[in-house]
């Protein structure tokens, strides 16, 4: 009786120490951008301040914590051992002073003043306030939509800082020709990569054809296409596959 009870106190111990910790909005003044942004900070559980994390940055954080649940699934990955801990800036897209004004669109077109402040302010501040792996090895961003054709702007803007790309459904058909394009005239790049389109009316054949000039180029690349939209329908199942890309125990 008293080892099962020895046992099953460990496995409601084990079960918190699975959960990790979603911080409140974290406010920052970029001077290369002009405005306040803010941004949630997923710690795994057990953090340790003498750690060097790897860390996942991702644009249109707001609706990666409300649509794609993504600290949950952290929980679930790290907890399983399928994925080593990592820390997760979720920053958000939106003015802070009035959330019904989305920036997304100024930033995400390969923006050079969204770079900046990502290189130049959000990226120290994050690398002194936790304990993290600072160098560009240790970085990954990922986005969804017009967030994923920012992901790919990174990848040749910021490919000193960031060594993992990741695009969900990289949008429109133009834009993401016009990527192809750059990616294939100038040398291979030193990424890793993951890119996901949907069937079904999300920009499919822009999206094949972008694939083609990354494996033609011989990138690090996972690729994934679903019958699916441009929702989350199509980006939320892949997010372990995201995780599982760049974040492996294996």
């Amino acid at each position: 009786m008293k080892a099962l009870c020895f046992l099953g106190l460990f496995a409601l111990i084990g079960s918190a120490w699975a959960d990790g910790k979603l911080s409140d909005n974290i406010r920052i003044t970029s001077d290369a951008l002009g405005y306040d942004l803010q941004y949630r900070v997923y710690e795994p559980e057990g953090l340790r301040r003498n750690a060097s994390l790897p860390t996942l940055y991702i644009t249109d954080g707001q609706w990666y914590i409300s649509r794609g649940e993504l600290p949950q699934l952290l929980d679930a990955e790290i907890a399983a051992g399928r994925i080593e801990p990592v820390l997760v800036v979720f920053v958000d897209s939106r003015n802070p002073d009035n959330m019904q004004q989305n920036r997304r669109n100024q930033q995400f077109f390969c923006n050079p003043r969204y770079v900046d402040f990502f290189t130049d302010e959000l990226l120290p501040s994050i690398d002194k306030a936790y304990p993290t792996d600072a160098s560009r090895e240790g970085r990954v961003i990922l986005g969804l939509s017009f967030g994923g054709r920012n992901s790919a702007c990174f990848g040749l803007m910021a490919h000193d800082s960031f060594a993992g790309i990741a695009m969900q459904s990289p949008a429109n058909s133009e834009m993401v020709d016009e990527l192809r394009f750059q990616y294939m005239t100038q040398d291979k790049l030193p990424l890793k990569m993951f890119m996901s389109v949907g069937t079904v009316n999300d920009n499919t054949q822009a999206g094949r054809q972008f694939m083609e000039t990354l494996k033609f180029q011989e990138y690090d690349l996972t690729y994934r296409e679903v019958n699916e939209g441009h929702d989350w329908d199509n980006w939320g199942p892949l997010l372990d596959d995201v995780l599982h890309t760049f974040f492996s125990r294996n």
